[in-house]
């Protein structure tokens, strides 16, 4: 509806993946499935559940009537007890025994943990899909030698390639902190109003094992092997933390990277895709923005920011429970997932496309590496016969003249005024013998190599489209 607000993550940025993953579909569809997967426990270890009630639940997952379920909410206000009420709607003779021994956040937090999970492991593929785009740049351009920046400076030479495996080495570790994540989640089951399992107790007569066995059925038909050992109504709200903490050092990461391609597109040494129609600027039809990279730090900060709410809800946790906050994770948590999703898919797009205009770059090394040579023209010096200190001294006074005319807009030329002194003993020629750029980037290639070695088995057999972004 154009009369009503939506957000721009669903409607311009996240994928239709995420989109249907955060969906009321998957949710209450979800919860249904837990519904299902508790009775048919319930029945095989004897409690009076029948087959026939399990099989209805079954055959009714996907029929949600959600006018219903707004109604009977409106009513009795508790959103799980009007899609208690909407299910034994569609499955009457099991409308009985649905939720039997449960709580709501059977249903509320083991599906946040299913889907949360689904999510992870899609945005997994995700990030792969940019560390594969960058490995194969990074490749491409390893003996490329570029100017490097300190404070962002005129430093010492590296290449494109090497500066690229930075980006790739954050991505790297953030992978790593992903996989942690997936493969540390426990599932919460089927554990009471406060934890204790008392209501389960009561039905299973105090046979504890049956009660550790429903979980662990329950458990394995949602793909998870471990309960968490202890809990109070809800799983502990660290996970969140843990979730939107690695989903923020995504963003961290890929800021890093767009706000890198952002400076070097002004000094239009690497230039993101740029298609053939696309307009950079409504008055300056010139203009050629960075605005994919420009839009994955916008989204970044934004997660960033976002990312804060988990902590801040994990520690104001009371005892067993407490209620503030249901609002702010139905917000934080699938925004957050969104948000981590757009900046991959646009990552995903520059990290594709991303052109190095070598001439460019090639000027700019050849303008800075008269200054970048002149420790090994003073080595080479002192070799004919030069004093150091002497020779230390002109590079000083002729460099600062250079800068200094370069700065004014002059023309300047660093190796002839070296070259006017007679203590220097070198002619201009025999010192743009030694400026031959692959002198001066040290290991940078070897690095490349070595690392992108490392990687291989980690994005072996990535495969799939690279986002294309429409907006």
């Amino acid at each position: 509806m154009k009369d009503h607000y939506e957000s721009p993550l669903s409607s311009r940025y996240a994928s239709e993946y995420m989109l249907r993953l955060f969906s009321a579909d998957t949710r209450i569809q979800t919860w249904r499935k837990l519904w299902i997967a508790l009775a048919r426990a319930e029945h095989e270890l004897g409690l009076p559940v029948t087959a026939e009630q399990v099989a209805e639940l079954e055959a009714h997952v996907t029929d949600i009537d959600y006018e219903c379920a707004a109604a009977r909410e409106k009513e009795v206000r508790h959103d799980v007890m009007a899609h208690v009420y909407t299910y034994g709607k569609a499955a009457p003779s099991a409308a009985g025994i649905i939720h039997l021994g449960a709580t709501s956040c059977y249903v509320t937090d083991n599906a946040d943990l299913v889907i949360y999970r689904q999510g992870l492991e899609y945005l997994r593929g995700e990030l792969k899909k940019v560390m594969a785009n960058l490995a194969k740049f990074a490749d491409a351009y390893k003996a490329v030698s570029t100017l490097g920046y300190t404070h962002y400076q005129p430093a010492q030479l590296v290449t494109v390639g090497k500066r690229a495996t930075l980006w790739l080495q954050d991505l790297a570790a953030d992978l790593e902190e992903l996989e942690f994540v997936i493969a540390n989640m426990k599932f919460l089951g089927c554990r009471g109003t406060t934890g204790t399992e008392a209501s389960f107790l009561e039905l299973f007569d105090g046979d504890t094992a049956k009660i550790d066995e429903m979980n662990r059925r329950i458990s394995a038909e949602f793909g998870f092997t471990q309960c968490f050992d202890v809990c109070g109504q809800t799983y502990p709200r660290k996970v969140d933390s843990r979730i939107l903490n690695c989903l923020s050092a995504i963003a961290q990461s890929c800021y890093r990277m767009a706000n890198d391609i952002r400076l070097l597109q002004h000094d239009r040494q690497v230039e993101e895709p740029f298609e053939k129609n696309q307009i950079g600027s409504s008055a300056m039809a010139y203009k050629r923005n960075p605005m994919r990279s420009e839009r994955i730090c916008s989204l970044a900060r934004y997660l960033m920011a976002d990312a804060m709410n988990a902590p801040m809800t994990a520690s104001t946790q009371w005892l067993e429970r407490t209620l503030d906050d249901s609002a702010n994770r139905r917000i934080s948590l699938p925004e957050g997932f969104l948000c981590a999703d757009a900046i991959l898919r646009l990552a995903q797009n520059v990290t594709d496309g991303l052109h190095v205009n070598e001439k460019i770059v090639e000027k700019t090394v050849r303008e800075y590496l008269p200054f970048i040579a002149t420790e090994n023209l003073m080595m080479e010096a002192v070799k004919r016969g030069g004093d150091r200190q002497q020779i230390h001294e002109i590079i000083r006074e002729c460099s600062m003249d250079a800068t200094a005319k370069m700065k004014a807009g002059e023309s300047w030329d660093l190796l002839a005024d070296l070259a006017a002194h007679p203590e220097f003993g070198m002619t201009k020629a025999e010192m743009e013998a030694v400026l031959d750029p692959a002198l001066y980037i040290g290991r940078c290639p070897e690095q490349v190599s070595r690392y992108l070695e490392k990687l291989a088995s980690v994005l072996a057999g990535v495969t799939g489209e690279t986002a294309q972004i429409d907006l």
